[in-house]
């Protein structure tokens, strides 16, 4: 079973809307994978939440941002990650993600954030866009050979 930090922007995207972000939170609930975050990265979904900006859609869930946040924490495993040295220098909070994910040895984080994407790759770790690690979750292991899960795993091997 596959094991995902999910950065902000991704969860944010998965509570509030339909597609990739959402298919990922539904994997989550059916067992098919295992979500790791941790108290910063809840404290930084809280803050995002509670912008007007998610107001209304918020208010139209029924549902308190706290309701939301906590819903989140009870779905994934929630970890004190170690801290590591600086790697996107003019956002810290993707430092944050990045510190989830190594300590946890997820086997992807998944963002829509350009900084971590654009790494694709940090000690190990694949990091992918939501649609991709629905393919990577959702493709059989034997079949993954065929698809960018095999080819990204096999280039971070070597």
């Amino acid at each position: 079973m596959s094991r995902l930090t999910l950065d902000t922007n991704v969860v944010v995207s998965g509570i509030l809307w339909d597609g990739p972000p959402a298919r990922l939170l539904d994997f989550a609930r059916e067992g098919q994978c295992e979500l790791v975050t941790s108290i910063a990265l809840l404290a930084e979904l809280q803050r995002v939440l509670q912008r007007p900006k998610f107001a209304a859609i918020v208010s139209a869930s029924q549902l308190s941002v706290d309701d939301l946040i906590m819903g989140y924490a009870t779905l994934a495993s929630v970890i004190r990650p170690s801290t590591i040295f600086p790697v996107i220098l003019h956002d810290p909070a993707d430092d944050q993600v990045l510190a989830c994910g190594l300590s946890a040895g997820v086997d992807m984080i998944v963002s829509g954030d350009s900084d971590l994407l654009s790494l694709r790759v940090h000690r190990g770790i694949m990091i992918v866009g939501p649609a991709e690690a629905v393919d990577c979750v959702s493709t059989p292991r034997r079949l993954r050979q065929t698809n960018g899960c095999y080819v990204a795993r096999q280039q971070i091997e070597q």
